[in-house]
């Protein structure tokens, strides 16, 4: 699971976050957490456990941040 560092509660409010330019990170937890990508395309969930996963979000990420939300 991949998560974005600020807890959306909607995917259109990550959408607007990153176009206003702000510079949303990503995290991934449990076993892997060592293994989040910093570069590529990666596939955000949200909101964050406990709450049920409500949108999901393909992204492209540079250095760790997201650049763009699809």
């Amino acid at each position: 699971m991949v998560y974005a560092n600020v807890n959306f509660k909607s995917k259109k409010a990550l959408k607007e976050a990153v176009a206003e330019g702000k510079q949303i990170g990503i995290h991934q937890v449990g076993p892997f957490a060592d293994r989040c990508p910093k570069d590529g395309q990666v596939f955000l969930e949200g909101p964050w456990y406990p709450e049920p996963h409500r949108w999901y979000a393909e992204c492209v990420v540079k250095d760790g941040i997201i650049q763009k939300v699809k």
